[in-house]
């Protein structure tokens, strides 16, 4: 009976592969990953190994925390609920079950990652495995503006002239601070 059970859960496990194709794709994807790096085929291979066995799931706050979109899981649990994930589509709670095909989406920092689950991990793995276990839909990144710092003086410059002062002064202006470089109005 035992030996049926496993028979029985073994295309459920194969079954859960990037591409859902069962045993010939993960073979062909296994065989591609160690054809690419050795260290990264054995992460992969451990971290299905620390997987959900048998059916069980993976919760939405552990799961973008293990393929690093968030820093903590407890930075996870926060954003599920401030409203910051959503799983096709709609708000989750930090217990949500994922599932292999979501599309998930995190709100972070002023942008947002979309991304569509290949694979469930619960631990944390390293990055090239991280990447792994998702499709990256994000929008590019916005460009960062190129502005030089106001304020910053070159190393081994010395101490600021009166003149430089003042001109540091006239740029904290600038950005709503005051006369003496006090916020306005105290």
């Amino acid at each position: 009976m035992a030996s049926e059970d496993a028979v029985e859960n073994r295309p459920r496990e194969t079954g859960a592969t990037a591409d859902g194709a069962g045993a010939a794709g993960a073979g062909g994807e296994a065989g591609a990953a160690e054809a690419l790096d050795p260290k990264i085929a054995a992460a992969v291979a451990a971290a299905e190994a620390a997987g959900p066995a048998n059916g069980e799931t993976v919760r939405i706050d552990s799961w973008i925390w293990a393929v690093r979109l968030i820093k903590t899981r407890s930075l996870g649990a926060t954003a599920c609920r401030g409203g910051h994930v959503h799983v096709n589509g709609e708000r989750v709670k930090p217990a949500y079950s994922v599932r292999v095909g979501d599309e998930v989406r995190v709100r972070q920092e002023g942008r947002e990652r979309v991304v569509i689950v290949k694979r469930l991990i619960r631990k944390r793995v390293g990055a090239p495995v991280a990447a792994q276990c998702y499709i990256d839909n994000s929008p590019p990144p916005p460009p960062r503006d190129i502005v030089a710092p106001a304020g910053v003086r070159d190393r081994g410059a010395g101490r600021p002239t009166k003149r430089d002062r003042r001109e540091l002064e006239r740029l904290r202006s600038m950005g709503g601070l005051g006369f003496g470089g006090r916020p306005e109005g105290k």
